[in-house]
């Protein structure tokens, strides 16, 4: 199929990742990125999680089988210009969605490793990672890990500056990553650091720390943004870069919101450009 680029269509980028019912991560934090920035999203769901703005109760993780069975639907039907993995919570589960996207020629893939929520629970098996770095990393266009799911993905050391980006981002592209984007959301200071490796070259992405509370799918949110930015045809350095200042607005604005008790971490604004 032609690419939605060199037809003048709008993007189709695929969500692969598991629910969140409050709206604000998951499968719904993809899709309304998606549409905020001008494509059509979709949605294969990897797992059903009880959660909301305090953390997570509860995990039901579907056969493998069915996870390949709606991958398999889309790509049959539908043009398929960027992919976006987020939440798979078994090393079946992962193996069983690498094998699709080999199948169908899936492009601009982007993975997420979700292994731990904003609420700090954990989310996934323990022989994902292994099965990530073995079957996904290969297929991504770039992989965006925060710091700890970096460390995870790496075996290295907690980062205190961009240079420890740079780091992790190394050690994961030398274990088969085509790009890494390490995000350093969790450090301190003014500015909050991100570091793209491609392979060839580190970049460095800033943008100002925003005070909120409101953070809760800001990983989802970035990576899928990444994703309907390659889907209108961006270079990756590009998409991220636009990527962030569309996160850095989406906290901004975040604070419109009343969404959840305040005991937690309340949903980004992702329609802030449209909203009032």
């Amino acid at each position: 199929m032609s690419s939605a680029v060199s037809s003048g269509a709008i993007p189709n980028v695929l969500s692969i990742a598991g629910s969140d019912p409050s709206g604000g991560a998951g499968v719904q934090a993809d899709l309304k990125t998606f549409s905020a920035l001008a494509c059509y999203g979709m949605a294969a769901i990897t797992a059903l999680t009880a959660q909301n703005t305090r953390g997570v109760s509860a995990v039901h993780v579907p056969p493998a089988d069915f996870v390949a069975a709606q991958i398999d639907a889309i790509f049959k039907d539908v043009r398929v210009d960027a992919v976006k993995l987020g939440m798979l919570a078994s090393g079946s589960i992962v193996e069983a969605v690498a094998d699709r996207l080999r199948a169908h020629g899936a492009r601009n893939i982007v993975l997420d490793p979700v292994l731990v929520a904003t609420s700090g629970d954990a989310l996934g098996a323990p022989d994902v990672v292994e099965a990530m770095i073995r079957h996904l990393l290969p297929l991504a266009r770039v992989v965006t890990p925060n710091m700890p799911e970096a460390m995870r993905l790496s075996g290295g050391d907690a980062p205190h500056d961009a240079a420890g980006l740079e780091r992790l981002a190394r050690a994961i592209h030398a274990a088969g990553a085509n790009a890494v984007l390490v995000k350093g959301g969790h450090m301190e200071g003014e500015l909050a650091p991100d570091v793209l490796f491609n392979g060839a070259a580190a970049h460095l992405f800033e943008a100002p720390r925003v005070a909120t509370r409101n953070t809760h799918g800001t990983g989802c949110t970035l990576s899928s943004a990444i994703a309907a930015n390659l889907a209108h045809g961006m270079d990756l350095g590009d998409a991220v870069e636009a990527a962030k200042s569309y996160l850095t607005a989406a906290l901004i604005a975040s604070d419109k919101l009343n969404v959840g008790s305040g005991e937690g971490h309340g949903p980004v604004h992702h329609f802030h450009g449209f909203w009032g």
